[in-house]
């Protein structure tokens, strides 16, 4: 199924739409291939593609140098299964919001594309399955992180602050920190202060990242009811406190090199990459004071910028123990 049967499903489905939807399913395979996407997309891989670029980094600073195949391979595909149950409940509390915001309204169950029942199932035994998987063939250590991830997204994030106050990113995003520990206790089958660090960035990195985003989409959150900092306050006061953890953001990041041993490598692109950063927030606030508003403002730039900020200084992250390595 499309995208734009799917919009056109979840806004009245009409009588041509219910006889190309029964067409395309009478096709062999075609409804088994719709369903599989369906699942898959449940899972928001794109958040898991985020999650994995700070769980591998992290196993190569814990190994100093290449980790274990086996054991990086494991927890890659458990760190997949335990995010991909989060992102599901999560799909499964939310449908009826989903269904209120343009950027939410395509995912499966609000178009009616997954059960309910069924999203709830799927993600209680993708959390059952990563649990057990991580305790089986990683450790029981980072089995119980991730199942805190878990339970954290769930009841903390999901249920409890996100419709409730605007700070619901700021300690919400603990869950996306999670995986920076599991990729450390499952090399080292224990917790030291650099896998902290690395916690602390992702930590401070996700509020201003968050609501780059929500100010783009303000009137979608409005519309939901739930109270982003962008839906209630000024401009200038999300970008005040965008600029605050970014930061927080780059301080932390250096904090990596004496706690971790790096090498120059580390913090010099560590240096590059914030001083980029801060600038774009810098001037992201400059633009407000001076009146810039809507569109004009174009926060998604530094949205992205983020993303590509965060990928790679933990690309940095990755290659400075490979550096070492050859240095020694």
């Amino acid at each position: 199924m499309g995208l734009t049967d799917g919009s056109q499903a979840a806004g009245g489905d009409g009588g041509a739409v219910r006889d190309a939807r029964r067409s395309a399913d009478s096709r062999p395979g075609s409804g088994l291939a719709a369903h599989v996407r369906a699942y898959v997309a449940l899972s928001k891989p794109r958040v898991i593609e985020l999650l994995l670029i700070t769980t591998i980094p992290v196993m190569f600073v814990a190994a100093s140098g290449v980790p274990p195949l086996g054991t990086a391979l494991a927890t890659l595909v458990f760190g997949t299964m335990s995010a991909a149950s989060a992102n599901a409940i999560n799909c499964f509390f939310d449908r009826d919001i989903d269904q209120e915001m343009r950027r939410t309204r395509r995912r499966p169950v609000a178009m009616a594309k997954v059960t309910p029942r069924g999203a709830l199932i799927y993600g209680l035994v993708l959390a059952a399955g990563s649990t057990a998987g991580f305790a089986w063939l990683v450790n029981p250590l980072s089995a119980a992180l991730s199942a805190f991830a878990i339970l954290f997204y769930i009841f903390v994030y999901t249920l409890l602050l996100k419709r409730r106050t605007a700070q619901n990113v700021v300690w919400g995003g603990i869950a996306g920190c999670m995986p920076v520990l599991i990729g450390w206790s499952a090399i080292t089958d224990r917790l030291d202060w650099a896998p902290f660090v690395l916690f602390l960035v992702v930590f401070f990195w996700t509020p201003p990242h968050t609501w780059a985003l929500a100010m783009r989409y303000r009137e979608d959150y409005a519309a939901a009811k739930v109270p982003m900092l962008p839906v209630v306050a000024t401009d200038q006061r999300v970008l005040l406190e965008c600029v605050l953890y970014s930061w927080a953001t780059v301080a932390t990041s250096l904090m990596l090199w004496p706690v971790a041993d790096t090498t120059p490598f580390y913090p010099l692109v560590a240096l590059v990459l914030g001083a980029i950063l801060l600038v774009q927030a810098h001037r992201l606030l400059w633009r407000v004071r001076a009146g810039a508003t809507g569109p004009r403002l174009s926060t998604m730039g530094f949205f992205h910028l983020s993303n590509a900020y965060l990928a790679l200084l933990f690309s940095a992250v990755t290659l400075d123990p490979l550096l070492a390595g050859l240095v020694n």
